[in-house]
């Protein structure tokens, strides 16, 4: 299909592509059928790999080691490397790093640039996004956020219970969201600080068990739970302006969503490359079952299906050059959660006793895709803001803001 994606888009994904079959996905094959994992070293040396390609870090401007790349033009990468279980870790393109990366080099301060940007791009140090909390507090509807920070002198005192943070378990520092103006509405009283992870008073509990997570890798960074009890940072450690929290987790959402629908969206054309090309091969009943209707009309809806959902992440990201695209961004996440989900379920039905089994890589993809409909905005909480535009005909710039049930949780077929 012809998405009409600039020349420099299109020059970068191919580049990326060639890399994912000539180089990652052969070694994915090779650890899925020897159980032998990949190892941190294998990674690094993806990554020189991809910096004497230029293909490392697509998203980072260039002064800080990436490729530059405007968001439209990223999107057709990001596609490509989700056809690995490993791609997006391996061009440093994964999840939640890519995030905060974004978040740090458009919100952060030069100091902060230097001192944790920069590391982070190049893989010295990991990081994590710790908003989500446990029972009664932020989910689905971040205004029950309960994590506090409290300025005493030149530093905030924090305290937080937040799970769900992806790479938590390696993370060397948090971008922790709390409350800081308990007296204002949560939207306009909430900061982003940076907590290093060697602060006293920081505890990670346990990796929180989960859907998904394939063992590809050597060290996986899991989902933690994380405990802040009264940890001290100084207050140059706010990202952005103190109180603009929901703001610039807006900002890094809208993007986030679409970057994660592209990844997704390469995950299920692989699935169905492989579904098609096992249908091709397999006889049964007297003929191929490429053959047999009902599955070649399945093939033709799923083909369909995901060209659409294609077309909507480009037109939101088109959006976003001008608005925050909320709506656009919010139709675009939630219909292709359940496309990709559906074709990679068809995938695996497609491939019957291959499709469970772990020899190929949709029984994975599968695992991994699921949680896809609840993170980054679960469908209930994006079919709540389309109605509301629907229903009342109101400005987007009045839907109440919703961030995710677990912005951070970004399951393996991503972080690996």
């Amino acid at each position: 299909m012809e998405y009409h994606d600039s020349e420099k888009a299109k020059e970068v994904a191919g580049r990326v592509e060639a890399f994912m079959d000539e180089v990652v996905i052969p070694r994915e094959r090779e650890a899925l059928e020897t159980g032998e994992p990949i190892t941190m070293d294998e990674i690094h040396d993806f990554w020189e790999m991809a910096k004497e390609r230029d293909l490392f870090a697509p998203q980072v401007p260039e002064e800080y080691g990436g490729q530059g790349l405007g968001f439209r033009d990223m999107l057709p990468s990001f596609e490509q490397v989700g056809r690995s279980l490993v791609g997006a870790l391996s061009i440093r393109a994964n999840a939640p790093q890519e995030g905060n990366m974004h978040t740090l080099e458009f919100a952060g301060t030069e100091d902060q640039k230097e001192e944790w940007l920069r590391p982070l791009v190049q893989g010295e140090i990991s990081s994590a996004f710790a908003m989500t909390e446990p029972k009664v507090g932020a989910g689905s509807d971040p205004k029950m956020l309960q994590s506090t920070a409290v300025k005493d002198g030149d530093e905030w005192v924090i305290n937080a219970h937040k799970w769900w943070t992806s790479d938590g378990l390696n993370a060397d520092f948090y971008l922790v969201m709390v409350r800081t103006d308990l007296e204002a509405h949560p939207y306009e009283g909430t900061s982003i600080i940076l907590v290093p992870r060697d602060a006293d008073g920081v505890e990670v509990v346990r990796n929180v068990p989960h859907l998904g997570g394939h063992g590809i890798t050597e060290r996986e960074g899991g989902h933690a739970e994380v405990k802040f009890e009264n940890v001290r940072v100084p207050v140059e450690n706010t990202i952005g302006e103190e109180n603009e929290g929901f703001r610039i987790a807006q900002l890094r959402l809208g993007g986030g969503r679409l970057t994660h629908c592209m990844r997704y969206s390469g995950m299920a054309e692989r699935s169905l490359d492989i579904a098609k090309a096992y249908l091709a091969e397999r006889e049964a009943f007297g003929t191929t079952l490429e053959e047999k209707q009902a599955l070649r009309h399945r093939i033709a809806d799923a083909e369909t299906r995901l060209h659409a959902a294609r077309c909507m992440v480009r037109h939101a990201a088109r959006e976003l050059d001008d608005s925050d695209a909320r709506i656009e961004v919010a139709m675009a996440k939630m219909y292709t959660a359940n496309v990709v989900t559906d074709i990679i379920d068809l995938s695996l039905q497609a491939c019957g006793g291959n499709g469970i089994g772990k020899d190929l890589p949709i029984a994975y993809f599968y695992e991994s895709v699921r949680p896809f409909r609840i993170v980054d905005g679960a469908d209930e909480v994006h079919r709540r803001s389309i109605a509301r535009w629907a229903f009342e005909d109101i400005d987007e710039s009045e839907i109440e803001t919703t961030l995710d049930f677990d912005e951070d949780l970004r399951i393996d077929a991503l972080r690996e």
